[in-house]
Parts: structure tokens; sequence; C-alpha cells
């Protein structure tokens, strides 16, 4: 499914959209070049969750939690140089019965095969953005 994102309002209600259905054990892996507008999504997802104040981009902190419904990790991986310093900075266990925001997906070894993955490519697109989302297995009948 490909969305059409000309503004921050558009991408705001994609958030909320995505909120709406998010649920522990989820992973929304965001991916796409710089400046595209994956930490924008990840902001509006998480302030439609409930969140009130600033959502710091975790890009050097690399994993950021968030006490909502569902409780939230938010991670950042563009700096990581393998796959495997996701396990080392032990993302499974900041998983646990949490959802996760995954910027740069590819850098932690990707999630798509994960059955509770909503895979969001975000593309810059003249003034504006495009998203495609592929939804995975447990995602369908959330997704509209």
């Amino acid at each position: 499914m490909i969305l059409d994102l000309p503004d921050l309002a558009a991408v705001q209600a994609l958030g909320a959209r995505i909120a709406v259905h998010l649920r522990a054990g989820d992973v929304v892996a965001l991916s796409g070049p710089l400046g595209s507008g994956k930490t924008t999504l990840a902001r509006a997802i998480i302030a439609a969750l409930g969140h009130r104040g600033e959502v710091p981009s975790p890009t050097f902190t690399i994993v950021e939690t968030y006490d909502l419904e569902p409780p939230l990790v938010h991670a950042d991986f563009y700096r990581l140089e393998r796959p495997r310093e996701a396990e080392e900075l032990g993302l499974d266990d900041y998983r646990e019965g949490a959802a996760l925001i995954a910027e740069w997906p590819e850098k932690a070894g990707g999630f798509a095969h994960e059955p509770g993955c909503l895979s969001i490519a975000l593309e810059i697109a003249g003034s504006g953005r495009k998203a495609i989302v592929e939804p995975g297995a447990d995602w369908h009948g959330r997704w509209p």
C-alpha cells in the first residue's frame, strides 16, 4: 500500500492510525534515506499514544523507552556497524512486553520476518513524503 504524505498533518494522521492498532510485541520498522521523515513519524506515533513532552531522536542513545500503553521502545540503529550490536545492547530485554519503533531496521538485521512487523519505507516526494506500507501477518485485520 502506498500512502501520500503531503505535509506534517498527514504524517501525524498516519502516526495516529498506527498508534490505535499498536500492540506489545509489534515492530514498526521505519526505513528510508536521511531526511525522509522516520523520526517525524516515530514522534507522531509516540504522541498519539499519549506521550506529552519532548521525544528526542535516539540517534546517539540508540534506545529510548516510554511508559505508555503499550510500553514502547524507540530505537535508531543508524550508528550500528553490524546487526549483532543490537543484541549486545540488550534489545530483546527492552522489547519484552513492549512495542518497538525501529529506525534503520536493516542495520539491526531487519524485522520484516516477524509477523508483528509493520514495515514502512519512507521516500521524499516533492515537498512531501510517500510511505510504502507492508503489514506483517499479525497486522492483517488490524490494518485497513
